[in-house]
């Protein structure tokens, strides 16, 4: 029976892979932060998985104080490299990392592959930290970035779902801004694509039409049969967030070109059908 480890387990995105893979037949061992801790008890899990999935990361949707800003970065280039240190450290290597990262590494400039401009902000930088300290791990590595993955039973649809349902959803700020999306099941389903083939790369993980957030907002409204005219103005998210407002104001235009050129098949293309089939 074949391992996968993760980190960040039990997050949406985490509980989902397990469920998911757990049908497929494989092992799923939670790697639990006192474990990462622990050298010994961390070669051991490493060392008995094929594949090691790193989802660590406290959630990017919050207030950026200097304290939170430590925060995310701790959660994120640390526990990586406390997992990279595990695999250059065992005799028996997983075969395949799989580490996360964000769209949110590029700039908002243009609509852009795997290739794209990165940004010059926090947000960019702490991302592309992370990939280079998951590179440095001696087995194959792929680098997942994710845009916002929209699920049924948590993830950023869950937080914004219930104004829209009252009828008192709109759009945020100018509503222009980019809105790279994916499914919940097309993330699943490119985590197995990837260990299927044993793939090493970087992939954008986004649904193969980006929208904007007016789109979106459009979609939830069409899906619920509500009204969506009560926007939320940019300095309301800046007084919330601070810093951590940039997340929502300011998105990425972003395709999976890599995933594409593959053969990989996304379920859900556009906004409106992942919107239909999560309401």
């Amino acid at each position: 029976m074949n391992t996968i480890a993760i980190t960040g387990a039990s997050g949406f995105v985490g509980t989902s892979l397990r469920n998911f893979f757990e049908k497929y037949g494989y092992k799923v061992v939670s790697i639990k932060r006192e474990i990462l801790d622990d050298k010994i008890e961390l070669q051991n899990i490493v060392s008995s998985s094929q594949i090691v999935i790193n989802l660590a990361g406290a959630n990017i949707i919050n207030r950026w104080t200097k304290e939170y800003k430590e925060l995310l970065y701790s959660s994120r280039i640390d526990t990586t490299s406390k997992l990279v240190e595990a695999i250059n450290s065992v005799e028996t290597k997983p075969k395949l990392l799989i580490s996360t990262s964000a769209v949110g590494i590029y700039d908002n400039k243009d609509t852009y592959t795997e290739d794209g401009k990165f940004a010059d902000d926090f947000l960019s930088k702490l991302c592309q930290r992370w990939e280079e300290e998951a590179k440095k791990a001696q087995t194959k590595v792929s680098i997942f970035r994710f845009g916002i993955v929209l699920g049924k039973n948590g993830g950023a649809l869950a937080k914004m779902i219930t104004p829209f349902k009252l009828g008192l959803g709109g759009v945020i700020g100018s509503g222009n801004q980019a809105f790279s999306f994916i499914h919940i099941d097309d993330l699943l389903n490119a985590y197995k694509f990837v260990i299927d083939n044993n793939l090493a790369d970087t992939f954008n993980l986004t649904a193969p039409k980006p929208t904007t957030n007016l789109g979106l907002t459009r979609a939830l409204g069409k899906a619920l049969k509500k009204p969506t005219i009560f926007p939320v103005p940019e300095f309301v998210l800046k007084l919330i967030f601070s810093e951590g407002a940039k997340v929502l104001t300011d998105g990425q235009d972003v395709v999976p070109k890599k995933l594409l050129d593959l053969g990989f098949e996304f379920k859900h293309k556009d906004i409106q059908e992942t919107v239909n089939s999560l309401v």
